[in-house]
């Protein structure tokens, strides 16, 4: 297959430098590649999707015309990343979801960080994910957030940024195994030689995690995965996790309060059910506590929770530090409770209520990107240099009606990686959301979900937005 006329477009690209050389951790792809006949590439491409139609792994996209159902959008040319420049990434979520952690714990009892104003008490009481029922809660082991996907992006100067982070039903993990297996199936000599760290361990370990944090003198904790059902866009994925961690799915039906501790409907009789992997919402997890519509969640599970007879993963609440206005302070936090500098920074970020960087933000929307503090998947984001005028003036009444609602940021020139378009390698703009396991210790999975804007000069790679994937290959 030809790849000297592939093109980086003054762009960032992970696998070619400026000179069209291959970088030094992509050579031995690069070469396999160009090894292909013509179409092989392509074959193995079909040859994946099948695989992954005969496998069932889809996702759903509310409100889409043609059906909610699409199978999983995937690119069989992997991305690479060093094992030096991951392990620099692995200390850097380590730090960052430790000090979080800390502040979450914070917040909801002796509110230290907001006392001594590092943090405005107003951006987090503010916050929609802020939950005032969870003031006082101590979750066992002292661990809010179990499961955390953090996204990152590498900038122009090729460097690691974060983008946000997602500290309550990140999803996407079981695409990251799936998409190896895929890989696996269909394309297996690309692997020959190469000392590529595996993923497929991750179900284990998440499974070790969540008893690790069972409530105290648990013996044999029984686990179950709570899921809303199958019209969720995720179900796909909550499925496969219990299935792979050998425990029931269930939904909020399946599962009652009895005598002071939650129990599951068997066949067999009730069942004590000692740790709840939670893939719903907070506020649909009660209706006696949140949501008195909700029919999702388990009446009368807060009062069992609160006594510390069953743990919640994640933990209600953790949401207020994935607030993207609280992002903005997470150096600080970092700083608040460890003394250390992030060693992974942010992408610098205006926070519209803070009166200066409102100004800022009126003055320059056609130069920024233009987010929700509380949307996720991509959903309300204006692109101001590619926002009509009409659009821009749109956004800028949303921001000054409701400014705690709004950060900006700046375009980031997203770095690419090569992709497939017809029958030959375009490149294409990516972004990288590791896993983190924190139970008696913090587990980072090597690699994460890389999600690729498929479509031709977009930055959007949420696959609600057209996005798709490729296998993330961390060297050994």
């Amino acid at each position: 297959m030809r790849l000297d006329n592939y093109q980086t477009d003054g762009f960032y690209d992970e696998m070619f430098d400026e000179s069209g050389s291959p970088r030094s951790r992509a050579d031995v792809l690069a070469s396999r590649l160009s090894a292909l006949s013509d179409g092989e590439l392509v074959r193995r491409q079909k040859a994946a999707d099948l695989t992954l139609l005969n496998m069932g792994i889809t996702f759903a996209v509310y409100g889409h015309e043609a059906g909610t159902e699409k199978v999983w959008p995937f690119d069989i040319v992997p991305r690479i990343v060093d094992g030096s420049e991951f392990e620099m990434i692995q200390r850097g979520l380590r730090q960052r979801i430790f000090a979080l952690n800390l502040f979450i714990d914070d917040v909801y009892n002796e509110q230290r960080i907001l006392k001594d104003g590092v943090v405005p008490s107003e951006l987090v009481f503010s916050a929609s994910c802020y939950l005032k029922q969870c003031v006082g809660l101590k979750p066992p082991g002292g661990v809010w957030c179990h499961v955390v996907g953090t996204d990152l992006v590498r900038d122009g100067d090729g460097k690691f940024y974060v983008l946000e982070d997602n500290l309550r039903c990140p999803s996407g993990v079981s695409y990251v195994i799936e998409n190896r297996e895929v890989m696996k199936r269909t394309f297996p000599q690309i692997f020959g030689g190469l000392r590529i760290q595996p993923v497929e361990d991750y179900p284990e370990r998440l499974l070790e995690t969540l008893q690790h944090v069972a409530p105290p003198n648990t013996q044999s904790p029984n686990v179950v995965v709570l899921t809303p059902g199958i019209y969720n866009s995720a179900y796909f994925e909550h499925s496969f996790l219990a299935q792979q961690m050998g425990v029931e799915l269930v939904e909020g039906s399946d599962l009652v309060v009895s005598d002071g501790y939650v129990c599951m409907r068997t066949t067999r009789g009730l069942q004590r059910v000692d740790v709840i992997y939670r893939r719903i919402d907070d506020t649909f997890l009660d209706p006696q506590s949140f949501r008195p519509d909700s029919t999702l969640g388990v009446p009368g599970l807060m009062d069992v929770y609160r006594k510390g007879r069953v743990t919640l993963a994640n933990a209600p609440g953790t949401g207020v530090a994935d607030d993207k206005a609280v992002y903005a302070y997470v150096p600080r936090i970092i700083k608040y409770y460890l003394g250390e500098d992030p060693i992974l920074n942010n992408v610098p970020t205006r926070i519209c209520s803070e009166p200066e960087d409102l100004q800022y933000v009126l003055h320059n929307l056609s130069q920024l990107v233009i987010k929700p503090t509380n949307e996720s998947g991509g959903y309300g984001i204006v692109i101001g240099p590619r926002a009509s005028s009409e659009e821009l003036a749109k956004c800028a009444d949303q921001i000054r009606a409701n400014p705690r609602n709004y950060i900006a940021q700046p375009v980031l020139a997203l770095s690419r990686v090569p992709t497939i378009v017809d029958d030959h390698l375009e490149g294409r703009h990516v972004d990288l959301r590791p896993y983190m396991l924190y139970g008696k210790d913090i587990f980072v999975l090597p690699g994460g979900l890389t999600r690729v804007a498929l479509r031709k000069g977009s930055l959007i790679v949420n696959s609600s937005q057209g996005g798709g994937s490729k296998d993330t290959w961390v060297l050994a």
